[in-house]
């Protein structure tokens, strides 16, 4: 006589059905000393709702004929999350975060927001997921959801893709050292800025504002690329590095 699931929530609530013969006329289903209610009933199968419990209990069906042998059946405390990292991430998804905390074996879903995504289980204190897209950039509530319930507390939060505008002034000396101004958007998150792969010093001024030392390079038009926790964005050729004099 199988029953499915054969875990749930220490606070019930939990759809189960049991299956086998003879249980037409079930008059009750009891999870250990706790009586549960049936809500659907063939000859075959019982349908209830688990009352709320803890440990391992024995459930037993009780028809006209006599009384079932037990099937264990599984209470399971709701998770607690700890962390989760990294905490933000693009908008369009599709990175991996990890998350730390207890009873996190059952795991069946991870919600960001309104999106929802499956998680990988490490362990019982750890989980993987990687990011649904976003609706919009913006701290958005995670939950997880296990067999014994869904707990949440946790923010992450999506960042749009940075863009560049203008690059002024946008030519150099090749020895580098010109003191440029990149404009665009979503630049606060700003992690690096390169000029034809080379890691130049730069500063967040705002948002829509970076300043920026080119670095020494090779004369001619070079990309420059900036670089954010929402992504990348390249202005081809957004440089340019001019031959010194000679004499």
């Amino acid at each position: 006589m199988p029953i499915s699931p054969n875990q749930g929530s220490t606070g019930g609530g939990t759809t189960v059905t049991i299956t086998g013969t003879n249980l037409g006329g079930a008059t009750s289903v009891h999870f250990g000393t706790k009586t549960a209610t049936i809500t659907a009933n063939t000859p075959t199968s019982v349908t209830v709702t688990s009352p709320s419990g803890t440990g391992t209990v024995g459930v037993t069906v009780t028809t006209p004929g006599g009384t079932s042998n037990p099937l264990s059946f599984f209470y399971v405390g709701a998770p607690f999350k700890s962390n989760i990292s990294p905490i933000t991430g693009v908008t369009t998804g599709g990175n991996t975060v990890t998350i730390n905390g207890t009873a996190l074996t059952t795991a069946t879903a991870v919600h960001f927001g309104a999106a929802t995504a499956t998680p990988t289980v490490i362990n019982d204190g750890q989980l993987t997921v990687t990011v649904p897209a976003g609706a919009a950039a913006g701290p958005v509530s995670v939950s997880v959801t296990t067999a014994g319930g869904t707990n949440n507390g946790l923010t992450y939060t999506y960042v749009d893709a940075p863009t560049i505008g203008t690059i002024n002034p946008n030519s150099g000396p090749a020895s580098g050292g010109t003191a440029t101004t990149i404009t665009g958007t979503n630049f606060t998150t700003t992690q690096s800025v390169t000029v034809d792969t080379t890691p130049a010093p730069f500063s967040v001024i705002d948002d829509s504002t970076l300043s920026v030392v080119t670095p020494p390079g090779t004369v001619g038009a070079v990309d420059v690329t900036v670089t954010t926790t929402g992504g990348s964005t390249t202005a081809t050729g957004g440089f340019t590095y001019v031959a010194g004099p000679g004499i």
